[in-house]
């Protein structure tokens, strides 16, 4: 088991968690939660030993095997399935010591090592290497794909691979999610709840944390408090204990209320479709989770737009895509009108994000209509936005740029609500973590009173708190919504309809997210069963070989980019794994050296900052180049 026994982690001079106690049994499935910079990270780093307590005791059974996800990847000739296989550590030893047997002509070591070989059951592991790979998205024909052919989100998927084939005893997730669709999502969360292990999760994916674990390990106010029960439970009783604070109570009662106003809203609806009922379902839980976030200090809304034109935006017979050679989707036809709620499904790559461009107008459609009311306002989140924030400017400025009517103090005031306290609000952007960008953006969109918000992962940088405080306001919009989103709660909460993109189109979905999820069970044994019945299938291999130069040309800029970015973030990474080595030197804390250390938290602030900004346009650059080339498979 791991027991803490009063256990204190700092960093530098501030203490992030302080005299806290907590057993984990083996077996059991822990989510470790808590507001950003709590602590969680440094809590993995001491599980993993790269980080003492600074007073207490961590402790656990000195044999345990543990796994968590690589954070890096090198550029490696090295086949995709050879490189999750090397997951399995042990396997490897076996396998080298038989090539030695071998080559000695020992015959009854090689037998024993056989054996050994066996008994870990080492001789299916290609075969379970791949069944991980097809789970995280991976086709058939990219496992022998070397692991330098691809992009920073799949190499990470390739890592979680990595770390799920090891065997472990114990297995610590940091948001495996983020690099994940809401197809893969499904399928990690089959899995772990198939893992023998001891896990300790860190997510701000409500769904996946009820769905996977057991019990919750929370961080607040330097103390972390063990909760028996998945998320859910933990919100209730923590709900139980705020609401006997006296000031909170009202609080309370007030988001009950607003809450209960909106399933009644809905009510009416749940005869006419599936998707309503089980948006009711969800709806019906809210007033009692809502509760446990009374405290947060994200309290924003959306404010009613001044007209509402009917419709915002429509597409009619569109062709969707990056240049009239790479056509992502065909004959697109959508009308959104106020009090449009729709969520985009689809595989990873089908043209989720090349859709919401085109609305957005950030792509031209290659042909069709794109109809766009007078006036009207899109608010668009997207990675794309973060990257575009001026990294020299605070968040006040930016507040008073795009408002220059507003004072000083009501920008400050404005900016709390989204949890830019303080100096918070006079912090440049470049200081910022993912998740500070991400609720500047946010904030910049509510200042605007859009009538139409097309929002693409807007969740991936976000806590729960914010999470939930995002869930809220959606709710109470009067606009339009468009959402991607691989966060199952925040679809189920907000969206009233999915459209389904696919095979290069987009259709209604008529479901909710289990039909999507047994849509993707029978699109997989379609396509295996289409596989086994045109084993030669008749292509023209030049006319193919053709088509892929041409994509690869227009591809071919993109490439260079992306190749830039990839590089600058291997360099940053080297260079910040140098720096962390000397931080966890316990030394470098003593009052001789505060100078140095000083410049070493500078550098790593510094060094983090550059690396988040490089990769973001690195995936963003791969994703582009996937959607052109998805067009030769």
């Amino acid at each position: 088991m791991i027991t803490a026994t009063d256990l204190s982690l700092a960093r530098g001079a501030k203490y992030l968690i302080k005299s806290s106690s907590f057993t984990i049994h083996p077996n059991h499935k822990v989510g470790l939660v808590g507001a950003n910079g709590c602590g969680k990270s440094s809590l993995f780093a001491s599980l993993l030993g790269t980080l003492p307590p600074d007073m207490g005791n961590l402790s656990m059974p000195a044999s345990w095997k543990i796994a968590t996800v690589k954070q890096e990847t090198p550029a490696l000739e090295q086949s995709a399935l050879d490189y999750v296989i090397d997951g399995d550590h042990e396997y490897r030893q076996l396998e080298a010591k038989l090539e030695q047997a071998r080559q000695d002509d020992n015959g009854t070591l090689e037998a024993t090592i056989i054996n050994q070989i066996d008994a870990i059951s080492g001789y299916s592991l290609p075969a379970r290497a791949g069944e991980l790979l097809h789970g995280l998205g991976f086709l058939q024909e990219q496992l022998s794909n070397p692991v330098k052919s691809f992009s920073g989100g799949w190499r990470m998927r390739l890592n979680l691979a990595q770390a799920l084939i090891s065997r472990a005893d114990l297995l610590l997730l940091d948001e495996p999610t983020n690099h994940l669709d809401l197809d893969a999502v499904i399928w990690l969360q089959r899995w772990l709840k198939r893992f023998t292990g001891t896990l300790v999760l860190i997510s701000h994916d409500r769904d996946f944390l009820d769905d996977v674990i057991g019990q919750i390990l929370h961080i607040e106010q330097q103390n972390a408090k063990l909760y028996s029960g998945n998320y859910s439970a933990f919100e209730l009783q923590r709900a139980e204990h705020l609401a006997q604070q006296d000031a909170q109570f009202q609080k309370q009662q007030k988001e009950v209320a607003h809450l209960t106003s909106f399933v009644d809203r809905f009510r009416a609806k749940a005869s006419k479709a599936k998707q309503a009922q089980s948006r009711l379902k969800r709806l019906q839980k809210l007033p009692d989770l809502a509760p446990a976030h009374v405290d947060s200090q994200f309290t924003f809304s959306f404010e009613k737009p001044d007209t509402l034109p009917y419709p915002l935006l429509a597409l009619t017979e569109s062709q969707c895509g990056y240049n009239d050679q790479a056509i992502i989707l065909e004959d697109v036809a959508m009308t959104l009108v106020p009090g449009s709620r729709i969520g985009l499904l689809g595989r990873n790559g089908a043209g989720k994000s090349t859709l919401i461009k085109s609305l957005a107008g950030d792509l031209s459609i290659l042909q069709g209509e794109r109809y766009c009311a007078q006036e009207l306002r899109v608010g668009y989140f997207s990675q794309h936005q973060l990257e575009q924030l001026h990294m020299a400017s605070s968040a006040i400025e930016h507040i008073i740029r795009a408002k220059p009517e507003l004072t000083e103090l009501q920008a400050r005031t404005f900016l709390g609500r989204f949890g830019f306290s303080g100096d918070q609000a006079l912090d440049s952007v470049g200081t910022m973590s993912g998740g500070e960008k991400a609720r500047l953006v946010l904030a910049l969109i509510v200042l605007e009173k859009p009538q139409l918000l097309l929002l693409d992962e807007p969740t991936n940088h976000l806590d729960l708190e914010m999470r939930q405080a995002l869930v809220l306001a959606l709710q109470d919009f009067d606009g339009a919504i468009i959402l991607i989103a691989h966060d199952r709660y925040l679809l189920e909460s907000c969206v009233d309809e999915f459209y389904l993109v696919a095979n290069g189109r987009v259709t209604d979905f008529d479901g909710d997210i289990d039909d999507y999820q047994q849509w993707l069970n029978d699109d997989k044994k379609q396509t295996v069963k289409a596989n086994k019945v045109v084993s030669e299938p008749q292509i023209d291999k030049k006319q193919l070989r053709k088509e892929q130069a041409e994509l690869r040309k227009k591809a071919s800029p993109l490439r260079k980019q992306a190749d830039k970015f990839e590089k600058l973030v291997q360099k940053d990474q080297s260079i910040l794994t140098e720096v962390e080595a000397k931080l966890a030197d316990s030394d470098i804390y003593q009052a001789e050296y505060k100078a140095e250390l000083t410049k070493l938290l500078k550098q790593q602030a510094n060094l983090k900052q550059d690396i988040e900004e490089n990769e973001m346009q690195w995936l963003d650059l791969e994703e582009q180049i996937e959607e052109i080339m998805s067009q030769a498979l």
